[in-house]
């Protein structure tokens, strides 16, 4: 999706990475468990950092965990109509990307820290290396 503030801006925006909740659709990731305490000044965080642009649906779904525990959590899933919903080549998003900065840095370097992050978890992505491969081959 498009990113207005956080990497990039109105005038340039950036582009961040987006659920998708396609028919068949699965991600792999992490979980986070919040203590029952805290839950709600972590949602309302939550849902200031993810809701800024209202491009994303929060949404309760089912997740299973690696010791086949099945839970629900809280997504944020991307709303297709929204103006910041965008399917690009992987040439667009790579030329976006070596430009575009918001007010959380460089776009090109969430995308590298996601890709190395995503890595060492074991989750590695081969189209966000591809696209990394490729900002850095224009960013020289």
């Amino acid at each position: 999706m498009r990113s207005l503030h956080y990497r990039g801006t109105a005038s340039a925006p950036g582009l961040v990475l987006a659920l998708d909740a396609l028919p068949g659709a699965v991600c792999h990731g992490v979980a986070l468990a919040v203590p029952e305490a805290d839950k709600a000044a972590v949602l309302a965080k939550l849902r200031q950092r993810e809701l800024i642009a209202s491009a994303y649906v929060e949404r309760r779904l089912p997740l299973r965990l690696e010791d086949g525990r099945a839970v629900a959590a809280i997504t944020y899933v991307i709303d297709r109509a929204h103006p910041l919903y965008c399917g690009l080549s992987l040439a667009e998003q790579a030329e976006i990307i070596a430009c575009a900065a918001g007010e959380r840095g460089s776009n090109a370097e969430y995308l590298f820290n996601t890709a190395a992050h995503l890595a060492a978890l074991g989750l590695a992505d081969a189209d966000l290396d591809r696209l990394a491969t490729r900002v850095r081959k224009l960013l020289g």
